[in-house]
């Protein structure tokens, strides 16, 4: 909580998504394992509540449609699993959230090369080992770690910033909760 570069970037990242949403447009998060949990939390808490009620944002993880999953790993790859969505259900002007400790993931890579084309900000988070995200990423926030569980834990503790984040400008600007 006292690196200043991973607090700016944080801020950042909350801006963007603030931004994208009030616009009207949605965030999509993809991750692989434990991130794949991590992604759904994040669209929940988005979708649904974090702290308080208010109204809901388009937030959509793209870790849980099996179907989607199955079909499209078995066609095409497992490497295209969340490229096929993102180019299917992303929009200019919306948002791809990346999780991946190792930054190295083909289908997170993938992903984020499908949402430049398709003209989505792209944002990553990654642990210290995960630069090769950077190239592909509008704006990346890199856990000082190559554990991962710490670095997961740290993309929790920041992704619950954004939220809250989202939570007070939204329900701050729509004056309603």
């Amino acid at each position: 909580m006292k690196d200043a570069t991973l607090l700016a970037t944080a801020r950042k990242i909350a801006e963007i998504v603030i931004a994208t949403l009030r616009e009207g447009n949605k965030l999509l998060i993809v991750g692989n394992g434990g991130s794949a949990a991590d992604a759904q939390h994040i669209a929940a808490e988005i979708m649904g509540r974090y702290k308080q009620d208010r109204r809901p944002h388009a937030a959509i993880a793209l870790t849980t449609d099996t179907s989607a999953l199955t079909a499209i790993g078995n066609d095409y790859g497992f490497e295209q699993v969340f490229a096929r969505q993102v180019a299917g259900l992303g929009r200019r002007g919306d948002a791809l959230l990346a999780l991946s400790t190792s930054g190295r993931s083909p289908n997170i890579l993938a992903a984020l090369g499908t949402a430049r084309q398709h003209g989505l900000v792209t944002i990553g988070f990654t642990g210290s080992k995960g630069e090769t995200l950077r190239p592909l990423c509008d704006h990346l926030l890199v856990a000082p770690s190559d554990d991962t569980a710490i670095i997961q834990q740290v993309h929790l503790a920041v992704a619950h910033g954004v939220c809250e984040a989202v939570e007070q400008a939204m329900t701050r600007e729509t004056g309603k909760k």
